[in-house]
């Protein structure tokens, strides 16, 4: 069946697999139009043709490039005349370690990457249509954001930035924007495959509803926080973790 346009256009970081494409398939799925990026334009490609040409547009590029977060708003704005959602999913964690060697100029790259390119995407969505129109904005933070995370430290430091990045912009944006972050805990992508990868079920036994998570249930959250459902909700992070932090401070 085909699913009847909403009338409402994405634009989804970071989409051509893992919790980005999760996303974009969800609101493809309830109708919006999306336009998805990524670093490999073949792998974009891919994705565009799964979730459908016919309303679905890739812009490659590196999300901390400044032209190309110019270039895919602007390519969203003139296949679709419009952007209500930005779903800032784009990450990265090249390190593995204490951050009591970490190279400074790696540190620079992930919140090059995981903080300061959100933002950029957030400004130029404001000013392409926000401003004017409204909608909202969802940041992928993490759970390593709310916590100390031994061995991914700026990986967490760079989310706990993030999700304060979620506060000032919802009360900038407010009332016309709302902005809003989600934390996941471990999502079963290529991304996060180095903490489950081998010992799955070993990594899922802490999680009170017994696995890990799978990107469609942070797509499907997204799409909560880009619904009319969510309209009285602005400046939050939810976390999606399987009821992990459940054990927090259990002996």
């Amino acid at each position: 069946m085909t699913v009847e346009l909403s009338g409402k256009v994405a634009l989804v970081t970071g989409a051509s697999r893992g919790i980005g494409y999760g996303v974009a398939e969800a609101l493809v799925a309830r109708g919006d139009r999306v336009c998805i990026t990524g670093r490999n334009e073949d792998a974009l490609k891919e994705a565009v043709e799964q979730l459908g040409a016919d309303r679905v547009i890739g812009v490659a590029g590196k999300a901390h490039d400044l032209d190309h977060q110019t270039a895919a708003v602007e390519a969203t704005m003139e296949a679709f005349g419009r952007v209500d959602y930005l779903v800032n999913n784009a990450g990265t964690n090249p390190v593995f370690g204490p951050i009591a060697d970490l190279d400074l100029e790696v540190a620079r790259k992930v919140f090059e990457t995981n903080v300061v390119s959100a933002l950029g995407f957030a400004q130029k969505t404001w000013h392409a249509w926000q401003k004017d129109n409204g909608g909202a904005i969802v940041n992928i933070a993490s759970l390593a954001g709310l916590s100390a995370s031994p061995f991914i430290g700026a990986y967490g430091i760079s989310k706990a930035a993030m999700i304060n990045l979620t506060q000032q912009l919802a009360h900038e944006f407010a009332p016309r924007v709302r902005v809003n972050a989600i934390a996941p805990a471990v999502v079963k992508t290529k991304f996060a495959q180095a903490l489950y990868e081998g010992r799955e079920a070993e990594a899922a036994a802490g999680y009170p509803l017994g696995r890990l998570g799978v990107p469609s249930d942070i797509g499907g959250t997204a799409a909560f926080l880009t619904s009319e459902q969510s309209d009285w909700i602005t400046g939050q992070t939810l976390v999606v973790d399987g009821g992990i932090l459940l054990n927090a401070g259990v002996a």
